[in-house]
């Protein structure tokens, strides 16, 4: 069932459906969630159930504001106070030292925690109604079965979980990837998954330099489980690949030039930045599809999962995409996609 996120009775209904235990569709700035009372195991377990998630595999916790943060986090560093000042809310999550007695079916079972405070005017608004319930977060994964391709509109959630789940309506999202990700629970930053903030907006914060999955491998420290990090994920049916230009151009013109080119059926590719490519196997024939995606990584993360979840609704078998540069803006975006196409 999807509600006007704006209706006041909605949010209403929502809010008690959270303080009752079931689940919630939430839209948040990033991808649509699947929120539940994070301090309730039973209401958590249902996300794991529903999402076919591993219950050891945390879930990150959505706060209605900064002060929401104590009653899940024993522990803040300067520099996480830092980060929450300036880009809450927003596209960030940071990894805390968690209060023993709360959120450990949330957390997965660690002593540590995930928590963002999102922008999104009907995600705030429905923290709100359910904090004045008594639900102080919802543990909110992307509203997917586990591994899949994230949702960006209430319909790809509809279209996961069925007519019977609630969903708010808060309309596309604006920014179309989660989270940049931050664990600090080790004294220095540490990158665990990119987002729409970039490192060196939180170096230049925070004053510290950002370390990565890399770094704690190479100082033999353990890398902490959390949201997004498995090295297959966000992946459509289809098979993806990715490609330069050269290569990509080079598969095509193997093809031949005598594939069809009109219609909704294919289309001449030509390789630039950021350009999607699907080839659709048929029993008799070949046929090529050229979708061009936005050269600035910005509108390209608000789009890329909706254009997957479109190739899979068309039946196509293999996307051909080519690799985005290797500059800061296009980090998130590039890791997506490399964990799309493992």
């Amino acid at each position: 069932m999807i509600l006007d996120g704006h209706s006041a009775q909605a949010m209403v209904t929502a809010a008690q459906a959270l303080k009752n235990g079931n689940l919630v569709g939430l839209p948040t700035e990033t991808v649509y969630g699947l929120a539940a009372d994070a301090s309730n195991p039973d209401a958590v377990a249902k996300i794991f159930a529903a999402k076919g998630r591993p219950s050891d595999h945390p879930l990150i916790v959505h706060v209605a504001d900064a002060s929401g943060v104590a009653h899940f986090a024993s522990e803040v560093p300067t520099f996480a106070q830092q980060l929450i000042q300036a880009f809450w809310p927003g596209p960030l999550t940071l990894i805390l030292p968690r209060r023993p007695e709360v959120g450990a079916q949330a957390a997965g079972g660690q002593n540590s925690i995930g928590l963002r405070c999102p922008s999104h005017p009907v995600a705030h608004a429905l923290l709100l109604a359910a904090r004045a319930l008594g639900v102080q977060g919802v543990a909110a994964p992307s509203a997917n079965q586990f591994g899949r391709v994230s949702p960006t509109t209430a319909a790809h959630v509809q279209g996961e979980f069925g007519a019977d789940l609630l969903i708010l309506d808060g309309g596309a999202c604006a920014v179309g990837i989660e989270s940049t990700l931050i664990d600090c629970t080790r004294g220095a930053p540490v990158l665990l998954r990119p987002g729409s903030i970039s490192r060196d907006q939180v170096q230049q914060v925070c004053g510290i330099k950002l370390l990565s999955k890399e770094d704690l491998l190479t100082l033999d420290a353990p890398v902490p489980r959390a949201s997004g990090m498995l090295e297959s994920h966000y992946a459509p049916k289809a098979k993806v690949r990715l490609m330069d230009a050269a290569a990509l151009q080079a598969s095509l013109d193997l093809l031949g030039n005598s594939l069809p080119v009109s219609g909704g059926n294919g289309a001449a590719l030509s390789p630039t930045i950021a350009t999607y490519a699907r080839v659709v196997l048929r029993t008799t024939s070949l046929q090529v599809l050229r979708r061009r995606m936005p050269d600035d990584a910005t509108t390209t993360a608000q789009q890329l999962f909706a254009v997957l979840r479109e190739f899979d609704e068309q039946g196509v078998k293999l996307i051909w995409i080519e690799t985005p540069p290797d500059t800061p803006e296009w980090e998130g975006v590039r890791d997506r996609l490399q964990r799309a196409a493992a």
